[in-house]
């Protein structure tokens, strides 16, 4: 591959993940001479011992802002899983001019004003007010089978580096003034063995809008970087 051809990839975990999760997908890109970067944003992974009341959805869009800034990326494709879609899209704010491609991958894509709190399932909700009422932190991050993970292979892995997730990030509104709408390639990505109603909104909302593309991965469960990272590198590079 001559370096015109070398893109660059930021990709963004979900809820209670790391920049480990993307190991599969991130090889097999970075063997094709793409340049690749796994953030893990602050208070999850290996960045767990930062948890603190203090995080917010801020914090987590300023760790994604600082990347590009220090790393000096542009032209980039900017990959949201899951919760991570409430970051990408406050951060584009910041990276409209840095920002290629943007892909939510099985992810929310929220309006301005809107905040995560008011988008959790029931047990999700009853776990973050536990959580509150405690005066805790954090509330439990998900498990393997809450992410229908699909290779018995991959659950104890899975299961040994999920984190809690720190609630301060669900509850400030996002503020988003339409830079997420203005990037010229933008992808929708759902994984319907994953039970979620908002995700199947947000898939019927893009087909519904000429300037996205959208796609389905029918074999993957909620983390498809790690179910089929061949099917994500694909969908990626045919951008």
């Amino acid at each position: 591959m001559s370096h015109s051809d070398s893109r660059t990839f930021v990709l963004i975990h979900g809820a209670g993940h790391g920049g480990w999760v993307w190991r599969r997908l991130a090889d097999r890109l970075t063997a094709l001479g793409h340049r690749v970067f796994t953030p893990t944003l602050t208070g999850v992974g290996e960045r767990s011992h930062l948890l603190s009341g203090s995080v917010t959805l801020q914090t987590h869009i300023t760790d994604v802002v600082n990347v590009f800034k220090w790393e000096d990326i542009k032209d980039a494709v900017l990959v949201g899983h899951s919760y991570a879609g409430w970051v990408v899209s406050g951060a584009m704010e910041e990276l409209e001019d840095r920002v290629s491609a943007l892909v939510y991958l099985d992810a929310f894509l929220p309006d301005d004003g809107q905040r995560g709190v008011d988008f959790l399932n029931e047990q999700q909700t009853e776990a973050f007010n536990a959580a509150r009422e405690k005066g805790e932190v954090s509330r439990p991050g998900p498990n393997s089978k809450a992410l229908r993970v699909q290779s018995p292979e991959d659950v104890a892995w899975i299961d040994s580096k999920i984190t809690p997730q720190p609630i301060g990030v669900s509850l400030d509104p996002v503020q988003i003034k339409g830079a997420r709408d203005r990037v010229a390639t933008k992808l929708y990505v759902r994984t319907p063995l994953f039970p979620q109603p908002r995700f199947d909104a947000a898939l019927e909302r893009c087909k519904a809008d000429p300037t996205w593309k959208t796609a389905i991965l029918e074999n993957c469960g909620h983390d498809p970087m790690v179910d089929d990272p061949d099917a994500v590198k694909d969908l990626l590079l045919s951008l």
